[in-house]
């Protein structure tokens, strides 16, 4: 874990708050990435709405790597003049179409929750898997 005031890779330019978590690509680890997140945005002095949106965003993206990773999957979060952007990357090989097998009301929803509640999201399928961006207007 890492939370630096100095200039994101992700920005290229320097910003208020960023954390690095990276954990196994098991659903195990879900909790504590949404554990990470929610103790890590109070300590930031997100509100609390705007850090139960960020939260939910992350248990949702996190989610999604633990099922479709490998091996690991990485949470960043960068706070920037008042946005954060959650990116969540895992090392999956592809972005996974639903199972017919499963029941729509038991998965799916979570990439829709993610439209909703961030102002942008990105999917982007790097070398080393998939990256997910998402963005969120904090007033903190």
């Amino acid at each position: 874990m890492t939370d630096s005031p100095h200039p994101s890779p992700l920005l290229d330019q320097p910003c208020r708050h960023q954390a690095l978590l990276t954990l196994p690509a098991q659903e195990a680890h879900v909790s504590a990435a949404r554990h990470f997140a929610a103790d890590l945005l109070e300590t930031w002095s997100v509100p609390t709405g705007e850090r139960d949106s960020a939260v939910l965003i992350v248990d949702e993206l996190t989610t999604n790597a633990a099922q479709y990773g490998r091996e690991h999957m990485t949470l960043m979060l960068v706070l920037d003049h008042g946005t954060l952007h959650i990116v969540v990357t895992d090392s999956g090989t592809t972005v996974e179409r639903p199972r017919r097998d499963i029941a729509p009301d038991e998965h799916g929803r979570g990439t829709g929750i993610v439209q909703d509640l961030a102002q942008s999201t990105e999917v982007h399928q790097t070398r080393r898997g998939r990256e997910v961006r998402a963005c969120l207007r904090c007033s903190a």
